[in-house]
């Protein structure tokens, strides 16, 4: 079941990889606000991995699903969101664990802005 679960993951996430080779590059150096951006925390919409990069998110992410950081098939799947991984999943995320990460993201104190 295990080994299933992965290569589902694992497909995904190959398939996930070839449309995202084949969307238009964007340009973002003209954005405004890019570096306000830039110095947001992650949100429920955002990668796993972008979600473990970050000491408050990732502790949220390790209170709902322990072990994710330590995952073995965390290459797999760290490019995308909670919501693309919880079919491949086996149950180990489910819409309920996507919810209350969701609202505990929200609950954390908004991040100190950074002086330039």
């Amino acid at each position: 079941m295990i080994k299933t679960v992965l290569a589902a993951v694992a497909l995904c996430a190959a398939s996930t990889a070839a449309v995202a080779q084949t969307a238009p590059a964007q340009d973002h150096s003209a954005h405004a606000g890019h570096e306000a951006h830039a110095a947001a925390r992650p949100t429920i919409e955002s990668s796993i991995k972008d979600l473990l990069a970050n000491a408050e998110t990732a502790a949220v992410m390790e209170k709902h699903l322990p072990g994710i950081a330590q995952h073995p098939a965390l290459p797999q799947f760290q490019d995308m969101t909670l919501a693309q991984v919880e079919p491949f999943s086996g149950g180990a995320v489910t819409p309920a664990i996507i919810a209350a990460i969701d609202t505990d993201l929200k609950a954390l104190p908004a991040p100190a802005a950074h002086a330039h």
